[in-house]
């Protein structure tokens, strides 16, 4: 097959320099699945060359406009949405039934996006509240885009985190570089084309793919660009930080997401959602259900629940419809898993079921009696397991919730209203969920993180909101 060009100023072509290309390979089987163009250092510079350019133009477009190439792009996604289904699912391993799922969200997420972009609301100031001055003036705020926009997005959810960031930026009027993952770079540069076969102008959109150790420093770091929407690891994202310069920052990282399960909760209920929530993509999900804290009166009710939900859990060929969990990305991060789920069961813990390893397939695990402040609780595990805890009273759940580093999302099953509120307020989490798992986001929502997590929402009106900048406007008049 051809190999995919690089996008660089919304045109196709090869690398500036070598023209160098990339093999795609299915995490299942290590067969190519594609080969695409690697981008260099002085790809780098002409895609961002052409994004100042792009900017100053697309800044200048009506809102209208943009909106009505936004809706174009929209509505190319959904009509090729089978076809990029089957790359997401060749490309990262995910069941074929999971990327359909994905991809279908392409559409109306690009038309959240659209929307909210036409909504840049400002609002009038009282300045003839300040004392002595102010009568004579009338100040207010405006919205304009933030300029050059850098988007570095992981692999496990190729569609939907490349369009939370790619999307809002535009509709927003800023001009993109686009760095995706190495390893799933096809999901990325089918979306992109829809953009530009819907119209989108000369300059406004690069898609690069290649290390990120060779383009991630010299994309954060240059002076053109002034907002960095990153989602990756919190190492990187640290690295990010330390070294942008004076940048807007969205940091959406790391995370060990907890759900506590009450004396008073449905079980039946709590299991099943987490029969779910720990293993969608096998476990690669930032807000997959990663631990649950149990009170021990309810512990081994709620584990003779989920075991049996978790091996019924199939394992086997991502295209097959039959297959309900595929691939870890690469057989490194699968042999990670296998000796991270082994080390717990060398540390105390039971490993009631899974863990074990074929190729790039984890076996779904449940591992009982976890010490909380174990690296299968501390870190971020990233794959099919749910480590299960107890806690003596609601004081020492609540602690053990806000007991790690991180706090993307949280879950609590409770029929308490009392308790369900606590929980609200008390768990430091990004978003609470009441009996149901972190595992659940609607594309409209505000969606980000507290503490080691990161900073920063997405959804398309925070992530607009997040790709602007404020300007003050003073109207001076003669003094009355």
């Amino acid at each position: 097959m051809a190999p995919v060009e690089l996008l660089i100023g919304s045109r196709w072509q090869a690398s500036a320099g070598s023209g160098r290309t990339r093999d795609v390979t299915s995490p299942f089987d290590g067969s190519t699945v594609g080969t695409v163009g690697e981008a260099g250092p002085e790809d780098v510079e002409a895609a961002l060359a052409a994004a100042e350019r792009g900017a100053a133009v697309w800044r200048r477009t009506p809102a209208h406009e943009r909106m009505t190439i936004l809706l174009r792009a929209a509505e190319l996604a959904e009509q090729r949405a089978a076809d990029i289904a089957r790359t997401i699912s060749s490309e990262s391993g995910k069941t074929i039934t999971e990327a359909t799922g994905e991809a279908a969200r392409s559409g109306d997420l690009i038309r959240l996006a659209a929307f909210e972009g036409t909504q840049l609301y400002g609002e009038t100031l009282p300045l003839d509240a300040n004392r002595g001055t102010g009568l004579d003036k009338v100040g207010f705020t405006l919205r304009q885009p933030c300029g050059v926009v850098v988007a570095i997005t992981p692999f496990n959810y190729p569609a939907l985190l490349v369009l939370h960031k790619l999307a809002p930026a535009l509709a927003a009027g800023n001009a993109v570089v686009l760095k995706p993952a190495t390893s799933t770079p096809l999901t990325a540069l089918a979306l992109a084309e829809c953009f530009v076969d819907a119209g989108l102008p000369e300059g406004v959109l690069s898609v690069l793919v290649g290390s990120g150790g060779v383009l991630g420093d010299a994309l954060v770091t240059d002076p053109r660009v002034r907002k960095i929407s990153f989602t990756g690891s919190t190492a990187t994202g640290e690295h990010i930080a330390r070294v942008a310069g004076v940048k807007k920052l969205s940091l959406e990282l790391g995370a060990s997401c907890p759900v506590v399960v009450l004396p008073d909760a449905d079980l039946e209920l709590a299991a099943s959602a987490v029969a779910l929530g720990g293993y969608v993509n096998a476990g690669q999900v930032c807000i997959s259900v990663q631990r649950v804290i149990t009170h021990p009166e309810i512990t081994a009710d709620f584990l003779d629940a989920l075991v049996p939900k978790v091996e019924a859990i199939r394992t086997g060929d991502p295209s097959s419809p039959e297959t309900t969990m595929g691939t870890l990305i690469t057989t490194a991060e699968a042999e990670r898993v296998e000796r991270a789920i082994a080390r717990a069961g060398a540390d105390g813990a039971r490993v009631l079921t899974g863990g074990e390893r074929d190729g790039t397939l984890v076996t779904p695990a449940v591992v009982a009696d976890v010490d909380p402040n174990s690296p299968l609780s501390q870190q971020e595990l990233f794959g099919p397991a749910v480590a299960v805890s107890s806690a003596e009273n609601w004081a020492s759940a609540i602690a053990q919730a806000n007991g790690t580093a991180y706090g993307l999302g949280a879950g609590i099953f409770t029929s308490d209203v009392s308790g369900a509120v606590r929980a609200i307020r008390e768990i430091d989490a990004g978003s609470v969920h009441i009996n149901w798992t972190p595992l659940w986001r609607a594309d409209l929502m505000p969606y980000g993180g507290l503490k080691g997590s990161g900073y920063g929402k997405e959804g398309p009106r925070a992530a607009v909101s997040e790709m602007t900048e404020v300007k003050t406007v003073v109207l001076h008049g003669s003094p009355w």
